[in-house]
């Protein structure tokens, strides 16, 4: 795409109605008292109803191992589930779940769960947020049958409205900056922005006319986040009265000459059309030399937004209750890239999953036999109608890697994000070591007893380090549940448990050219919800890995996320593709809540009270009933394709 284009000095052309500028003839004798256009209220959109169907997680069972032998019981204020006291969460172990303790702490549970109806109208399921993850299903299904009871009072409400957050309003009132589109390789022109900048000249819809027909005036970036640009009318030199934000890859944004070419009208802002009496040399003298958007701008904007993947494709993808396998699912919907996933056996549609279709998370039919991964087989023995299988070239590439030679084995030890919770790294080891490169793995002291808490990272992901990454890199390292002997010490640890570290050399060193910048705002996805997208900011920069902050939520919300995840997304991205952003939570929000709540807990607390895990014996006889298959090896790939990059000391 060739970069913003040179506006050369234009001459007058003897045209009845509009000049090359596309100025409006006789604009003098029109009358400023006519009726007026009304196009910002032609451009509301009515909002769709909320779907009635709320789906509820069933619990399956699973047992772990607690290490250290701790007793004691308590009961979660959010979901009533009682579980091992040192296995909740925070220092008060008031919460099973950073889950529960976030919606114990909102304004309003209903308020809370009918604003993540707004994209599909269906309650979160995600798994539970626990930095010990245990007992996990069993506290999944509390809190989604907890959800069910309210199914009633989110048909009957509206849902809340996140209209009046302003991505432009936020940045100008706290002088933020956005991260700039280039970062974002798999967004919509992310890969040929060009150099848009401060200063382009653009045309668009004059708002302060009172004309019965739609016109048009040139205006300038002031500033630019994301894809919003901040602009000034022509004309009003250092008078921002009249500024204002809009998305540039907008409908309505056109590169200067547009006008002229589509015959329609330029017309000046009614508050500065006294300053001069001859606005087009005004024009001529002012865009002599100025940049302006290529002409094929909405071409490719509109390219760029053309995604491969299509309803009633099949892929296989990670089971979202069991990560250590993968099920068949259906696209149901694309927006922006992004895919809603409904698992094949949902009879109503309402189980599924979203990711982006470059996702490390989605693979191809066949994916996991080819690897050896782990697999639930459906019970649907045939296609549905008009289901079909997804063409395999469509999906993310992982680097090859070289298997022949020195390689991970079972039972290496390692630094690995959490993938159940991701603002922590933990100490992790190799459980399984698959084909083409993929990793099984474990968090040491919290792994289920039967391995199915295992989850795949591939050899070059961003989301696994050798050992001491952490350490130079001043972040904190998860140490193994019941650990005692803290400070933890990887020297001393490696020694206690006869293990070997990860060759440093094996792991993926790459850092890219990314352009983030700590501080940068941008909009992301809440991978423990994924199908809520964010307000949030990079904090940290560890190489190619980065800290997400949710804006307005507290720290132990974040997460690492890897620079070229398409989980992020520049600003204003939600507003170009229509996809629903969740605003900064208010401390109103995250503070109170009503008496009423507090009723509905403890009426929960003895309603879960009963649940327990499966025996060993029972979860066995589950895994024998046929429909989960393990091949020669495993994988289900957690992360964003990568690697970071670091240096590591070595111990004595």
């Amino acid at each position: 795409m060739e970069n913003t284009k040179d506006l050369t000095e234009h001459s007058s052309q003897p045209e009845r109605r509009s000049d090359t500028f596309g100025m409006f003839d006789g604009y003098d004798s029109c009358s400023e008292d006519t009726s007026s256009s009304s196009s910002s209220e032609e451009s509301e959109e009515e909002v769709a109803p909320l779907p009635s169907n709320l789906p509820i997680i069933k619990n399956n069972g699973q047992v772990y191992t607690y290490p250290d032998g701790k007793s004691g019981m308590a009961t979660c204020e959010m979901c009533g589930m009682v579980g091992v006291r040192d296995a909740f969460y925070s220092k008060t172990k008031r919460f099973c779940s950073v889950s529960c303790s976030r919606s114990y702490s909102s304004n309003s549970k209903k308020a809370s769960i009918l604003a993540r109806l707004q994209v599909t109208g269906k309650p979160p399921t995600k798994k539970a947020k626990v930095l010990q993850k245990q007992p996990l299903v069993a506290k999944l299904a509390a809190y989604a049958q907890y959800q069910a009871t309210l199914q009633n009072q989110a048909k009957t409400k509206a849902a809340v409205s996140v209209e009046g957050f302003s991505w432009g309003n936020y940045i100008n009132s706290n002088s933020f900056l956005a991260a700039p589109v280039t970062c974002f390789k798999h967004a919509p022109m992310g890969t040929c922005w060009g150099d848009i900048s401060e200063n382009v000249r653009v045309e668009v819809p004059n708002t302060d006319c009172s004309l019965p027909t739609k016109v048009f005036w040139i205006a300038g970036i002031l500033k630019l986040a994301g894809y919003n640009a901040l602009l000034r009318y022509e004309g009003f030199e250092n008078d921002s009265g009249l500024d204002f934000w809009c998305n540039i890859c907008g409908s309505d944004i056109h590169p200067v000459g547009w006008c002229a070419a589509s015959g329609k009208p330029l017309v000046p802002p009614r508050t500065i059309q006294h300053k001069y009496t001859n606005w087009k040399a005004f024009l001529v003298k002012r865009l002599t030399g100025a940049k302006t958007l290529p002409p094929d701008f909405s071409q490719k904007v509109s390219e760029s937004m053309q995604y491969p993947f299509k309803p009633c494709m099949r892929v296989e993808v990670v089971d979202k209750r069991h990560l250590c396998r993968t099920r068949v699912a259906v696209v149901e919907s694309v927006i922006g890239g992004r895919l809603r996933l409904v698992y094949e056996e949902s009879e109503d549609r309402t189980d599924d999953f979203w990711c982006h279709m470059h996702s490390p998370l989605i693979h191809h039919i066949g994916w996991s036999r080819s690897i050896g991964h782990r697999f639930k087989r459906s019970d649907i023995t045939k296609k549905q109608d008009g289901h079909f299988d997804t063409p395999p070239h469509l999906f993310a590439k992982v680097k090859e890697v070289d298997q022949s030679g020195e390689w991970f084995k079972e039972g290496m030890k390692l630094e690995a994000i959490d993938p159940l919770n991701l603002s922590t790294i933990c100490v992790a080891t190799i459980r399984k070591v698959l084909a083409d490169g993929y990793l099984m793995i474990g968090i040491d002291g919290s792994e289920a007893a039967d391995g199915s808490d295992w989850f795949c990272y591939h050899a070059t992901s961003p989301s696994i380090f050798p050992v001491g990454f952490c350490e130079i890199n001043m972040i904190e390292l998860t140490p193994p549940r019941g650990y005692t002997k803290l400070p933890f010490k990887w020297f001393d640890y490696l020694r206690e448990t006869g293990s070997i570290a990860a060759p440093v050399k094996l792991f993926n060193k790459d850092v890219p050219n990314h352009g983030f910048r700590v501080g940068m705002k941008l909009e992301a996805v809440d991978l423990m919800e994924p199908r809520l997208i964010c307000v949030a900011t990079v904090t940290r920069i560890i190489h190619r890995l980065l800290r997400i902050h949710f804006d307005g939520w507290e720290e132990e919300y974040d997460q690492w996320v890897d620079c070229e995840s398409p989980d992020l997304y520049p600003v204003g991205w939600c507003q170009l593709t229509g996809y629903q952003l969740q605003p900064p939570a208010s401390q109103s929000t995250r503070e109170s809540q009503s008496a009423s709540s507090k009723q509905k807990k403890k009426a929960k607390s003895q309603q879960y009270k009963g649940h327990k895990k499966m025996t060993t014996l029972q979860l066995k006889e589950e895994l024998l009933d046929g429909e989960d298959y393990s091949f020669l090896q495993g994988a289900s790939d957690q992360e964003s394709n990568g690697a970071a990059n670091f240096y590591i000391k070595q111990e004595p």
